[in-house]
């Protein structure tokens, strides 16, 4: 009689915290985790990647997990995934690589790869049997329609969430909302006084020395806070306060009008708006990535608006070593004619933005994706040194650099006088 096959006892190096034993043994396909600071939600989600890796049946199994930005995703996790995976690299005979971050297992072919959200194109098109996003308040919600469900839709890939929050219009705040009344989703918030994971002198020194607001959302996982030098969240919230986010229709028998942030590898942003007198009624609000000027000239088509003015930064009219054209020209060919915004330095512009916003109506579900980045804006500063270095560059500032520049182009712009209409009622269009 033959002799059953050896089978190799690997050990990996992890012992989950208690805070964590509830995440690793959900059954649902979906997991959010809202944790504190040093709680190890890294850690943990490594760890569910690399059991996923070795026990997936499929054929050819690929895994991935999804930072802010591709080094974010090597300084956060790549040290953790070679470290707790090693044990199963060498028994199985297979490899870690250091340019594309990521391991492939010998057994079974399984690979988990890092990638970051700056460039999460890069997993368009490709399946994944599993996907772990961390650091999620850092990250826009439209990656996960546009890119993560997408990629696990043919192998029934499970995802889960974590991260710290930083107010509610990111991927992290916008998730949580949803999944809290979801069956399909496993949810836990594990804040720093109910875990016992940091010692309690520390939490109290830590908030000794934290700005209120910074030591909720950082230790006690409040998506309420302010968030620190955020540009227009007070007058956002203001705004929301006098119920001037809501619904905002599109009157037909007046222009609307578009400005633009137009990204080349990036994102370009539009905003789309009405103006009566200095009421500006903000309608509509697209925002894509990866695609020609001739696919955004179908946006404006496809939405059928009445058109007034588009409007672009000045580095619009820059011509492509390429073509020889500049985009301004590619964009007259489509029908597109755009004036060009003055130049006005940064921050006078966020001045002239917040400045504007006592002024809007923003439709809550048209404009909802550019209202949660707005939101999200933020200066960069450095900590130390308490100095600030102006606006930080993330997935936020696509559409805030546009709504700058509506803000500057408000100024260029005669207000329309409204056509008479014989209507049953006087008065604005809230009447």
């Amino acid at each position: 009689m033959a002799a059953a096959p050896e089978v190799k006892r690997i050990v990996i190096p992890y012992t989950p915290r208690q805070a964590f034993e509830a995440y690793h043994a959900a059954a649902q396909r979906f997991a959010l985790t809202v944790a504190h600071r040093r709680a190890g939600k890294t850690v943990a989600r490594i760890n569910k990647l690399i059991k996923a890796a070795v026990t997936c049946q499929l054929e050819r199994p690929r895994f991935g997990y999804l930072g802010p930005t591709f080094v974010q995703a090597k300084d956060i996790a790549w040290a953790y995934l070679k470290h707790y995976a090693w044990p199963v690299i060498e028994a199985t005979g297979g490899k870690a690589n250091e340019a594309e971050l990521s391991i492939t297992l010998g057994h079974n072919d399984a690979v988990v790869r890092l990638y970051g959200a700056e460039n999460a194109d890069r997993m368009r098109g490709l399946y994944f049997d599993g996907i772990s996003i961390d650091e999620a308040q850092e990250i826009a919600p439209s990656v996960m329609t546009a890119v993560i469900f997408p990629a696990l839709l043919d192998r029934r890939g499970w995802l889960d969430i974590s991260g710290t929050p930083k107010g509610w219009g990111n991927l992290l705040g916008s998730t949580y909302k949803r999944a809290q009344t979801d069956p399909e989703w496993f949810v836990q918030v594990l804040k720093a006084s109910a875990t016992g994971i940091l010692p309690a002198d520390e939490l109290q020194r830590a908030r000794a020395s934290m700005p209120v607001n910074e030591y909720e959302q950082e230790f006690e996982c409040s998506f309420d806070a302010a968030i620190t030098g955020a540009y227009y969240a007070a007058e956002l919230s203001k705004a929301d306060a006098e119920g001037r986010i809501t619904s905002v229709p599109y009157d037909p028998m007046l222009q609307v009008h578009t400005v633009w942030d137009l990204g080349i590898s990036d994102s370009t942003s539009i905003w789309f708006w009405q103006q009566v007198g200095r009421e500006v009624r903000v309608i509509d609000y697209y925002e894509a990535a990866g695609f020609g000027l001739d696919h955004y000239a179908r946006v404006l088509k496809d939405r059928a608006y009445l058109y007034g003015e588009h409007w672009a930064p000045h580095d619009i009219q820059v011509r492509e070593l390429g073509t020889g054209k500049s985009r301004h020209e590619v964009a007259a060919s489509l029908g597109i004619a755009f004036r060009h915004v003055p130049m006005m330095p940064v921050m006078d512009g966020i001045q002239a933005a917040r400045m504007t916003i006592p002024r809007c109506w923003f439709d809550a579900k048209r404009c909802a994706d550019g209202l949660d980045a707005i939101r999200q804006y933020r200066e960069r500063r450095d900590e130390k040194r308490d100095i600030a270095h102006g606006p930080l560059h993330d997935w936020s500032s696509h559409a805030a650099d546009a709504w700058r520049y509506l803000a500057v182009a408000l100024q260029e712009i005669q207000a329309p006088v409204r056509p008479r209409v014989d209507v049953s009622f006087e008065g604005s269009w809230m009447s």
